[in-house]
């Protein structure tokens, strides 16, 4: 998904005009690069957190030449995935699987009783 696709969904979900959603995601995305380049952290609970990691200057090689060069420190931003994310990611690839022995899916055609289809 790219950020005209998310102002596409916004719009439709929302019924919003496409120039409102858009304003909208600017101004999140506004907000939020202002916020990273003050100093502060983003927490958004079951989702993920940003900072900005600080990097001291080291010596690097220059991949063309082979030169050594010094490399001056920075900061960068960095997203460290929340725990809900991470596990709804996971469980969509990895579907849970019936345990050895069990004859729960047997018993009920297959289906785990999780009332969700996908």
């Amino acid at each position: 998904m790219n950020k005209s696709d998310l102002v596409n969904m916004i719009a439709e979900q929302a019924k919003l005009q496409h120039k409102t959603a858009e304003e909208v995601v600017n101004l999140i995305f506004d907000s939020m690069s202002n916020a990273l380049v003050t100093g502060g952290r983003i927490e958004i609970r079951g989702f993920g957190s940003f900072v900005v990691r600080e990097y001291e200057s080291y010596k690097g090689r220059n991949p063309r030449t082979g030169e050594s060069i010094q490399v001056k420190p920075k900061k960068l931003p960095f997203f460290k995935v929340g725990k809900e994310l991470k596990e709804l990611v996971d469980d969509w690839n990895h579907p849970k699987t019936k345990k050895p022995g069990s004859s729960e899916s047997d018993s009920n055609g297959g289906d785990t009783g999780s009332g969700s289809s996908a």
